[in-house]
């Protein structure tokens, strides 16, 4: 058992490694070919235009005031060594915004090895939404769902009622035919949601978890994979979501999102309606729902 679990690790730890020096890569490649060299201040000959967008490598390499050949290293996707200056340096080089440094910062400290990523929710976070009269639930890196209340769940009934367990949002949203129905703004959700696994998938590079559903829906989803290729980051926020139920019809609803400290790697969502609302008297009705039973999954 012990030998199993080693070797597991093993190839989770080699699936990270080879994506990192890739995402390290093309992150870099991406950022520095979006910034115009208007942008960054930078006069050209006779005020003309280039072929090709974006900065060259000696350009970024001057903005950040580190040599040609380093930077060149870094951009093939060895940040190994890199001193905070440098890499605030290159941040600002890039114009890069709080969550693209925290994911660039993410791809270049892996050598600590945290706290194992949690696997099942605790029973007393349970009872903790059970009590909240709004929609709430608790997700992982990956997205599985591992824990709601009952609106929570009649919400996403969609997802919930899937054959496949556990829950996970962005199988549905990219795997499921229904899931451009149930939101509408799927564009949007979709991006922001692979945004947001970019993010967590680079802050925890041991959590083999992302990593092994990145690749799946890289594979699956022609859709996911050109998102994902863009290498846009974004932080979990506060964000409105409309819906549209196969049982209430509209919903517009206000999450929040919240990481549990005690918990390495879960995050808490809770949302909620305008008082006097439609969407408030349609929750109300879905609350009316028959309870669906929910088991605690233990995700491995």
């Amino acid at each position: 058992m012990r030998r199993a679990r080693s070797a597991r690790r093993a190839t989770a730890d080699t699936l990270c490694a080879v994506d990192r020096r890739r995402e390290i890569r093309d992150f870099l490649v991406s950022r520095r070919a979006r910034i115009t060299p208007e942008q960054a201040g930078i006069d050209l000959p006779g005020g003309g235009r280039r072929r090709v967008p974006g900065l060259r490598r000696s350009e970024v390499a001057a903005l950040a005031s580190i040599s040609v050949d380093y930077y060149v290293q870094l951009e093939r996707g060895d940040l190994d060594g890199a001193s905070d200056a440098v890499l605030a340096a290159l941040a600002r080089a890039l114009q890069l915004d709080d969550a693209e440094r925290a994911h660039l910062l993410g791809l270049a400290r892996t050598g600590t090895d945290p706290d194992p990523p949690t696997t099942a929710l605790r029973p007393h976070v349970q009872r903790v939404l059970e009590t909240f009269a709004g929609v709430a639930l608790v997700r992982n890196r990956r997205w599985d769902y591992l824990g709601a209340n009952h609106l929570g769940r009649a919400l996403y009934a969609p997802i919930f009622d899937a054959p496949r367990e556990p829950p996970n949002h962005l199988r549905f949203l990219f795997l499921d035919a229904a899931a451009r129905t149930f939101t509408p703004d799927w564009e949007d959700t979709a991006r922001d949601a692979v945004r947001i696994l970019r993010a967590e998938a680079s802050a925890a590079p041991h959590d083999p978890g992302p990593a092994a559903l990145i690749e799946e829906l890289r594979h699956a989803s022609e859709a996911f994979a050109a998102i994902w290729d863009e290498q846009d980051v974004r932080l979990p926020a506060a964000g409105r979501h409309r819906f549209l139920h196969p049982e209430v019809g509209p919903l517009e609803l206000t999450f929040e999102a919240a990481t549990l400290r005690a918990d390495h790697g879960l995050t808490l969502l809770l949302a909620t309606a305008e008082p006097g609302s439609a969407t408030a008297d349609a929750l109300r009705r879905l609350a009316d729902r028959p309870p669906t039973p929910f088991t605690n999954t233990d995700v491995r």
